[in-house]
């Protein structure tokens, strides 16, 4: 069987009309990019659009960033795995026991279905957040060292990687070794809008640090031509190590 193209470009479908994202999907090719489907999307149209993305063969990201009390985290994560997607999300300020219980359900409902586990990964800091917006909510370290802290919890307690800033990635790497995935948002190219971001970095700069995904949402979905962006994208990037696109 050939193994299906594991692209370094995840493309925020972050739009509030699900036609738009189905349109742009019907464009795209699951050799050059995996889907990101977030909270928007799928508040207004459920889960029938993952569905279709996972039929065409893109690999999902479902990024609803789950964050409650561990047994229901658990029944959301093995909800999204039996919907067939590559990688969800958790916040890892959900503490230890509800990254056990998510790890725990995705693993059982992966294995109900005969499936591949999907990776899950825990958001550590937004990178819409500084420092001082992080001293608003109590916490006396930097972005940098309570990504790190959050990290190193969710390694421990068994999930495949985090979803963090670039900017932090080169430290994540180092303490956390190269198999543990770091899903990188705040992407900009070269000349782009900061838009909402706090601590952003070019593509090429965020795989030079040690980033294995890159979520990429307005630089391609709001660009004049978007798969023209998304190219330009991947040939920046088809130079570095372990490109695949």
């Amino acid at each position: 069987m050939t193994p299906m193209p594991d692209p370094r470009v995840i493309v925020a479908l972050d739009f509030a009309h699900p036609a738009r994202a189905l349109a742009l999907m019907d464009r795209l090719d699951p050799a050059t990019c995996a889907l990101k489907v977030g909270k928007e999307l799928f508040v207004v149209a459920g889960p029938e659009p993952v569905r279709w993305m996972v039929e065409r063969g893109f690999r999902v990201f479902l990024d609803l960033k789950f964050h409650d009390i561990p047994n229901t985290v658990a029944q959301a994560c093995a909800a999204a795995t039996r919907l067939g997607v590559w990688m969800l999300n958790v916040h890892a300020t959900g503490g230890r026991a509800m990254l056990n219980a998510a790890r725990d359900a995705v693993a059982a409902a992966a294995a109900e279905r005969g499936r591949p586990r999907p990776l899950l990964v825990a958001v550590t800091v937004l990178t819409s957040l500084g420092d001082a917006d992080l001293r608003d909510i109590g916490v006396a370290g930097t972005a940098a060292q309570h990504a790190l802290a959050l990290a190193r919890l969710t390694a421990d307690c068994g999930l495949d990687g985090v979803v963090c800033s670039a900017v932090e990635a080169p430290a994540l790497r180092a303490a956390l070794g190269p198999a543990f995935k770091l899903v990188t948002p705040g992407i900009r190219p070269a000349g782009s809008s900061r838009d909402d971001q706090s601590r952003v970095i070019t593509p090429e700069a965020a795989v030079a640090n040690g980033a294995d995904y890159l979520v990429i949402g307005r630089p391609i979905t709001q660009a004049p031509d978007p798969l023209a962006a998304l190219h330009a994208i991947n040939a920046s990037l088809s130079h570095l190590p372990g490109a695949t696109a």
